[in-house]
């Protein structure tokens, strides 16, 4: 795996970065990009989002659901009470309204996405709980398994 920060160069990284997010929402350095705002003629923000090793978002939930196009990278993805699933490059993640989430970068790997945030008209992102590190790390040793 790629522990290095992503390039803007070749298939490592299709995208601008964008800014240095500083909220209470993440944990470990992200950024994200606006490619598309919310407007009234296409009425769908579409955001590059990229999480360095083991950064992550908390639980969330999006009242209009939420599509995440993996651009590169190896991370995670995890519905409240699902198990962990592992996502790559390639993969696309529809997330139904209302689902309590998380997802972010594994912990030897960056993760570069898009984020669609579905009939944006039904409401804002509502962010709960950060993912603790107890439970983060144990996913490595669970996946090695």
């Amino acid at each position: 795996m790629d522990k290095t920060e992503p390039k803007n160069s070749g298939n490592r990284i299709i995208f601008p970065k964008g800014e240095k997010i500083t909220n209470h929402c993440f944990i470990g350095t992200t950024w994200v990009e606006t490619l598309v705002s919310k407007d009234s003629i296409f009425n769908c923000p579409i955001y590059n989002v990229t999480f360095e090793p083991g950064a992550r978002n908390n639980w969330h939930k999006h009242p209009g659901g939420q599509i995440l196009l993996v651009t590169g990278g190896r991370g995670y993805y995890q519905e409240e009470g699902r198990p962990v699933q592992i996502i790559k490059e390639g993969d696309v993640v529809k997330i139904q309204p209302g689902v309590k989430h998380w997802h972010g970068a594994a912990q030897n790997s960056w993760l570069s996405h898009i984020a669609i945030t579905a009939n944006p008209q039904k409401g804002e992102v509502e962010w709960m709980e950060p993912v603790s590190d107890e439970y983060y790390l144990r996913l490595k040793i669970e996946e090695e398994a």
